[in-house]
């Protein structure tokens, strides 16, 4: 088989061709973790599809969950631990896409690599951030025990001290994501009843149940989905979904969205599926602002006063409205990393994200790394993989600057020059490929 490049359209192509083996060797080139990317990825990918312009794009997710998947089914996925060790070091700090990727490639290159967690499992928002409905959890057990296998050392209940772990260790990794969530500060806010998405969320670990409740979900992006699909299938008595923008068109507005641009136009995800079936109505409202939380005498939260806002988030007059509310889930995206760096004079961005300069990952602290959401914000969990990723290139680069001309991680993703025959890929290590 002769392929020049790796990519979408080579995997694609393969599957196409009935060579499923060849196809999952070309995917793992560019991504390592393809069954969370497959579930949980928006797929802009298929926003960019050729086809979409005129026709149904390609089911890329579909497709390479069915790779991967097979992959796992016909046992061509098992360890693979690299063929020597470095003698180097690396500690990452978090579990989350980010910190698995850098782990992952860091190992493959040869590197010692320990990955502590701050939770009692490894995952972070893989693993806490997402019901089960659209991600079961034991897809992330297989592939962190597949990690382990191959030699990566996982640490959970861990609050780390940083400066400690540079003391001991010859790299470190920030890949902490982006956990403070955006709060929503009107009056009666405080009220009990009122929760961050986030403790609502992944295995619903603070215990919290929608069920007999009228349930008010604030924000309409896939965080917002997941606690309305969540609420519903808890039994909730109604769910309401806010969204302060307009309602989306129900078609790609070529003038000011043309293509390969990811098409914002109104979809109907899971959650709002199954949210009509249940309750008889898509629980959206689009335009709305909320003025304020209503509680009575004992402090119960019982409503939510909102008010239709135009296209410059002016008042509409006359739209006032109170809304019947027991429950209600703040979805309104993260804001920045929370500050774990102590006694490490670190420096952050105007958003409160860790510093490093552009196509970097190095922060103020010398050998000290950042990746993902806690450097670039919040994002896309390919974005998150793709930082871990070119990190670990950086990472490896600077422990080992003798072996820069032939690397040892893989480049930064998308189109990789391989070795002719893709049969003959393993791993995504540049030590299979030629150039």
């Amino acid at each position: 088989i002769n392929a020049e490049y790796m990519g979408i359209p080579t995997w694609n192509d393969l599957v196409f061709r009935g060579k499923h083996k060849e196809a999952l060797y070309a995917l793992l080139a560019t991504n390592p973790f393809p069954e969370f990317t497959g579930r949980v990825c928006p797929a802009p990918c298929e926003g960019a599809c050729v086809l979409g312009i005129n026709a149904n794009p390609v089911s890329i997710k579909s497709i390479e969950c069915s790779i991967i998947d097979r992959g796992f089914e016909e046992g061509w996925m098992y360890p693979q631990p690299p063929h020597f060790r470095t003698g180097k070091t690396v500690a990452i700090v978090g579990s989350g896409g980010a910190g698995m990727a850098c782990a992952y490639q860091l190992n493959r290159a040869g590197h010692t690599v320990t990955v502590y967690e701050r939770d009692p499992e490894v995952g972070g928002l893989l693993r806490y951030g997402i019901p089960n409905m659209k991600m079961e959890k034991t897809l992330v057990k297989r592939r962190v025990d597949l990690m382990k296998e191959e030699g990566v050392t996982f640490v959970t209940n861990s609050n780390v001290e940083v400066g400690q772990l540079l003391s001991c260790n010859d790299a470190v990794c920030l890949c902490i994501g982006s956990t403070i969530p955006r709060n929503l500060v009107v009056p009666g806010r405080e009220a009990p009843g009122i929760h961050f998405a986030i403790e609502y969320l992944g295995v619903n670990r603070e215990g919290l149940n929608a069920k007999g409740k009228n349930v008010l979900v604030i924000g309409g992006g896939d965080t917002g989905n997941d606690c309305i699909g969540t609420a519903v299938r808890q039994g909730a008595k109604s769910v309401t979904n806010f969204e302060v923008f307009p309602e989306p068109a129900p078609e790609r507005q070529n003038g000011s969205n043309p293509w390969p641009q990811w098409p914002r136009i109104f979809r109907v995800d899971y959650g709002h599926a199954e949210a009509e079936a249940a309750y008889g109505r898509d629980p959206r409202y689009f335009s709305v602002s909320t003025k304020d939380f209503i509680v009575d005498e004992s402090g119960k939260l019982t409503g939510c006063r909102t008010v239709q806002v135009d296209g410059k988030m002016q008042e509409v007059p006359d739209t006032e409205k109170i809304w019947p509310v027991d429950m209600v889930l703040l979805a309104m995206g993260y804001l920045h990393p929370e500050n774990i760096v102590k006694h490490v004079d670190v420096k952050l961005d105007p958003r409160m994200n860790f510093q490093t300069p552009q196509n970097s990952y190095r922060t103020s602290v010398p050998r000290l790394f950042a990746a993902g959401d806690c450097r670039r914000g919040q994002s896309l969990v390919v974005w998150a993989i793709r930082e871990g990723r070119d990190a670990a290139k950086e990472i490896d680069a600077s422990l080992m600057p003798e072996t820069t001309a032939t690397p040892t991680t893989p480049v930064s993703g998308g189109r990789v020059k391989v070795h002719q025959d893709i049969a003959m890929i393993r791993t995504p290590t540049i030590a299979t490929y030629k150039s």
